[in-house]
């Protein structure tokens, strides 16, 4: 049950009632904007609500239980604050949403509805639509180890143990020709074709500096991004590139000397060794299945 203040409490319970709705974003960087559907600026908690920015939210039910309710909210992209290209680069990712009922009398008269994670975000016709999840949404994260064949560790982080820093693992290169997700560079010449497919590729200088994205593959001095850069790509830029690993033991033996550290299962039959069709070729007496 939400304990509500007393006053507003009293309020809410007359004929005639002057309450409106405001949302607080609290991103992960520490800034935070405020939004309500009344239409004057509204202090609350501290921030300054923005008046008429055309947003809304869908009808939210709250449960007792470890049932996961969502909302959505929704709203032009007119105000100042909010930029398409923050978007984009994720600095709403991981941001919590407040949403409160105030009294806009007296904004001091206010109720904290619920706090909510921001999910999903889609942008369409000026417009963005974020999901919003409640805190039982981390009970359906997977916490700990899977045993699952391919490897669960990324490429240099402690439980990998490969030093990414590593001048056979990663390279430092400059765009010499653009063609949206895919370039032309230069300094990938010492790596054989195929070294970075699966890598990271994070930008060091130009309009994408300092934003990290995945390389589908690499072809002698070819590149090609999963994602097309949210900034457009110019001759000159530079970036620094590490080495893909598409998390299978075999590769983790030939391409890395890493096998010892391999954080996967590969020898523990499957679902496809459980459902295969019986026969007599098939031994499993407890030898390695991946060479």
């Amino acid at each position: 049950m939400i304990p509500i203040p007393k006053t507003l409490e009293s309020h809410l319970q007359r004929t005639v009632t002057t309450h409106c709705f405001a949302w607080i974003i609290r991103r992960q960087d520490g800034v935070a904007l405020g939004f309500t559907d009344h239409d004057r600026p509204l202090l609350v908690s501290d921030v300054m609500c923005e008046l008429q920015t055309g947003m809304t939210g869908s009808e939210a039910a709250t449960a007792l239980g470890l049932s996961i309710d969502s909302a959505e909210i929704e709203g032009a992209l007119s105000s100042l604050a909010i930029d398409r290209a923050d978007i984009e680069r994720g600095l709403y990712d991981g941001a919590t949403v407040e949403t409160y009922l105030v009294n806009w009398s007296l904004p001091g008269d206010n109720v904290l509805l619920r706090r909510s994670g921001i999910g999903k975000i889609a942008c369409s016709d000026g417009k963005f639509t974020a999901e919003l999840k409640s805190a039982a949404a981390g009970l359906n994260k997977i916490h700990g180890r899977r045993v699952m064949r391919n490897c669960d560790a990324e490429l240099g982080d402690r439980r990998c143990g490969v030093n990414a820093a590593d001048p056979r693992y990663f390279a430092e290169g400059r765009v010499i020709q653009t063609d949206d997700a895919a370039f032309l560079v230069t300094g990938l010449e010492h790596f054989r074709s195929g070294w970075f497919d699966n890598g990271h590729l994070t930008w060091d200088s130009g309009a994408n500096a300092g934003r990290t994205t995945v390389v589908v593959s690499h072809a002698a001095n070819r590149i090609a991004l999963r994602d097309i850069p949210t900034d457009p790509v110019a001759v000159g830029d530079t970036f620094r590139i590490i080495a893909g690993c598409d998390k299978s033991f075999a590769q983790c033996k030939a391409k890395f000397a890493n096998g010892v550290s391999f954080r996967g299962f590969p020898h523990l039959p499957g679902n496809d060794a459980a459902y295969a069709y019986v026969s007599g070729g098939d031994e499993f007496d407890g030898g390695p299945l991946v060479p």
